[in-house]
């Protein structure tokens, strides 16, 4: 794997000091090599990825998990549910349809909140290119806090009945009958059939889930990796020390709120949470700046408005907003025995 991503260092090599001659200790030079290696990186590892997990998911049958789903006990809801959320390539904004496929299908409230706050923070395209980048230790504590704050989650909008907070068209789906969502359904999977797919067809599809999926993304790869390549080359390391990489308590909730108008998915953000660990900043503030950015955002809570009232919304900001901090301090106090 190690000789795999040094094909992407020495053509940034080639690119940034080579072909544009930039001086490799100039800020510029270090940005522009970081961000010609990370975006050919990315690029390369979400194509492969969403292909191949494209042709899995070209055989769900959807039907049968929600339905699997229903029928658990409460507990086991909530983690299943959120790791649905994490197997499943959503940002938050593109998750709310399912939102509304899981009322639908009678399923409680909090399962369904599991799986909207860990689709986006989550995603399996996003693990495996975390762990190239940040290393498997950083990215199995990345996905145990993504899913635990689902869990968590769910567990709280269950316990004040939020279901009571959702708009009329919330209501409305959440009293569809099962039989009514066949449409909806198929918004999981991309396949509304039942029968097995050929090798031909399960190739189209993936082929479309890679066309749809990085259509979807690639602007935000870009941004992403912009961003942290100019904190990489700008931001002197000192600031950083003096003013960000002392873990006091009130640098996490501010990280998670900075994190708000950022709006990324979890690949686009993973560059610059490199380059916010590269210059110092503890392991607790990039985990709660992080899943603020990707878990989130104005453009999520403007589609939600359409199916949660206020309370309801207002609620999920806060809620999310203190799971990541809770987060951040922990793995702040943590991150030295963790050996990160």
């Amino acid at each position: 794997m190690s000789k795999l991503f040094s094909i992407f260092t020495m053509l940034a090599d080639w690119l940034t000091y080579g072909v544009l001659r930039l001086d490799p200790t100039s800020w510029v030079g270090a940005s522009v090599h970081f961000f010609i290696e990370d975006v050919t990186k990315i690029f390369v590892l979400v194509v492969i990825l969403i292909y191949l997990i494209g042709l899995f998911r070209a055989s769900m049958d959807v039907d049968k998990i929600r339905n699997y789903l229903q029928g658990k006990h409460r507990f086991v809801g909530y983690f299943l549910a959120a790791m649905f959320g994490a197997i499943t390539p959503f940002c938050s904004c593109s998750s709310i349809p399912l939102f509304l496929a899981f009322t639908a299908a009678r399923i409680p409230i909090g399962i369904t909140m599991s799986f909207l706050i860990t689709s986006p923070i989550v995603n399996e395209v996003a693990v495996l290119v975390l762990g190239s980048v940040l290393g498997w230790k950083f990215t199995i504590i990345y996905i145990g806090v993504g899913m635990l704050a689902g869990v968590i989650g769910g567990i709280f909008f269950d316990l004040i009945k939020a279901e009571r907070y959702l708009t009329e068209l919330g209501s409305k789906s959440k009293n569809m009958k099962n039989s009514s969502d066949s449409d909806q359904s198929s918004s999981f999977s991309g396949n509304d059939s039942k029968q097995v797919l050929s090798w031909s067809e399960r190739h189209e599809f993936a082929r479309g889930e890679v066309s749809d999926v990085f259509g979807r993304i690639w602007k935000w790869v870009l941004i992403g990796v912009a961003v942290g390549a100019l904190f990489h080359g700008l931001v002197p390391a000192t600031w950083v020390q003096k003013n960000l990489s002392a873990g006091q308590w009130w640098t996490v909730p501010l990280a998670s709120v900075l994190g708000i108008p950022l709006y990324s998915n979890a690949t686009g953000i993973i560059p610059v949470a490199e380059s916010m660990l590269s210059k110092g900043i503890p392991l607790g503030t990039v985990l709660a700046f992080m899943m603020s950015v990707v878990g989130a955002s104005f453009p999520e809570f403007i589609m939600l408005k359409q199916v949660m009232k206020t309370k309801l919304l207002v609620c999920f900001f806060f809620v999310l907003l203190v799971l990541f901090s809770i987060t951040g301090w922990i793995f702040n106090g943590i991150a030295p025995l963790l050996g990160i």
